[in-house]
């Protein structure tokens, strides 16, 4: 097996890597099981340091590192460029909040002295993903080595430049080795990981069978896990909702990422009363959207990032149409010349997708909306709950009476009212149902990866 990194944009093959054998990967463990072992006893004021001279060595790399993404999975440069920098805001968030989100809490009690440590568990796998392949990986890094743990990071296949550069990062960072590494290996390889005892928990994005894999893994184990796993999120709006903001930002919301976000906007769940005016808004902004190489930074929409994504979506399309549903819009790709070997696809927008259309509880990992027509606020959420995903929605009104009952009822880990759904470094972020369990940032996400451990200093005084 080889291990490729291919342009989406031209279909080139940049680079080819050959995997880890097994000794190697058993050499990875061994050394970050024994820098654990040293670096769990580091300070916090050591440990905030080296996030922030990570952070800094992001900015200063940022067009180099926001290239080499474009490249590689094709996010439109500008898009990869803002990626980086919310990478290095993620360090430097943890570097300010973690000590204090690690402090021991002191609890009365009869004992002359009771409280919580937090303290870290050890090496913690990451099985990472293409569509953020920065994003994803410092957003579980930070706060894993803030608390001091340590790190082995199985990154997607189709981005190992990424992957590498990654743990690059955090070495030039001034981290000891061991406790950053990468690791070029087949997704076929990560039970075993999972099943060696130095390895003492997991964390998963990606898709929901890769999150059942690795949950029946660490299950077999008893693992703590975190899986971060796909979504088709609801965009709700009711008629008192500002019409021209929420189509400006239900097209951002659907495209960010050439489409290809768990968290992007998927389902748009419209009230009747405004649905004519929202309907031809998002058709005429996704006429105009810009489409060609990404590395271009008036681009807004780039290619998908495998051909084998592209034509998974093609054929979820043609499902979709074949048992009903209607193409109010699609559009036909007038494409550079440099980039018509590329993985790109249309903008597209179904409607009258019927409960009975197998697409109806998929997730659309592209440039495709599904547009829904309601007519009322219960009927809208009970739609946006008829899904088994459940990661973030978004909903516009500014009825407060109606945004308080949609806080209430929308099955989803994040609910945004007005605005489109995004991660945040000070806030928990995760999902519901099979959208998977657990949290990532904020102190939420930080205390994932923690032993909570319950202290108790008895008086013995005679």
């Amino acid at each position: 097996m080889v291990i490729a990194s291919v342009n989406p944009t031209t279909a080139e093959v940049l680079k080819t890597f050959s995997p880890l054998g097994a000794e190697e990967v058993d050499r990875a463990i061994a050394q970050a099981a024994t820098t654990f072992e040293t670096y769990r006893l580091t300070s916090f004021e050591q440990r905030a340091q080296w996030l922030e001279n990570t952070a800094n060595l992001l900015q200063q790399q940022r067009e180099t590192l926001a290239r080499l993404m474009t490249l590689e999975m094709g996010k439109p440069i500008a898009e990869a460029r803002a990626e980086i920098d919310k990478c290095a805001w993620v360090c430097r968030y943890y570097a300010e909040q973690g000590a204090a989100f690690l402090e021991p809490e002191f609890i009365p009690t009869e004992a002359s002295y009771s409280a919580i440590h937090y303290q870290p568990l050890g090496i913690i796998l990451a099985v990472m993903p293409w569509n953020f392949p920065f994003w994803q990986v410092f957003r579980f890094a930070a706060p894993a080595l803030m608390a001091g743990n340590v790190a082995l990071l199985k990154h997607a296949s189709n981005v190992p430049q990424c992957a590498l550069a990654i743990a690059q990062i955090f070495r030039q960072a001034g981290f000891p080795e061991g406790v950053f590494q990468t690791l070029l290996i087949p997704g076929s390889a990560v039970a075993d990981l999972v099943a060696d005892p130095r390895i003492k928990a997991a964390t998963l994005t990606g898709s929901e069978a890769a999150g059942t894999s690795l949950a029946q893994a660490a299950g077999q184990h008893l693992k703590k896990t975190v899986l971060e796993l796909g979504g088709s999120d609801p965009f709700i709006v009711m008629p008192s909702a500002n019409i021209s903001q929420a189509i400006a930002t239900a097209v951002q919301a659907r495209m960010i990422n050439n489409g290809q976000s768990c968290i992007a906007a998927k389902r748009f769940i419209v009230h009747e009363a405004v649905y004519d005016t929202f309907a031809e808004g998002i058709k005429a902004a996704f006429e105009s959207w810009v489409i060609g190489d990404p590395l271009e930074p008036t681009t807004q929409l780039g290619p998908l990032a495998t051909a084998a994504i592209r034509d998974e979506l093609h054929a979820q399309v043609e499902l979709a149409l074949g048992h009903g549903a209607k193409a109010f819009y699609r559009r036909s790709l007038d494409l550079p010349t440099q980039c018509r070997q590329g993985y790109f696809f249309g903008p597209t927008i179904l409607t009258e997708v019927t409960p009975n259309n197998p697409v109806f509880t998929q997730e659309l990992f592209g440039p495709v909306a599904m547009l829904f027509r309601v007519s009322s606020l219960t009927a809208a959420i009970e739609l946006a709950n008829a899904t088994p995903f459940g990661l973030g929605a978004s909903a516009w009104t500014q009825d407060s009476d109606e945004a308080e009952i949609l806080v209430r009822d929308l099955e989803a880990g994040a609910v945004f009212i007005n605005a489109m759904v995004k991660s945040d470094p000070r806030l928990p972020f995760g999902g519901i149902k099979t959208s998977g369990y657990g949290r990532e940032l904020g102190r939420a996400g930080l205390l994932e990866f923690v032993n909570i451990k319950t202290v108790c200093r008895a008086n013995t005084h005679s």
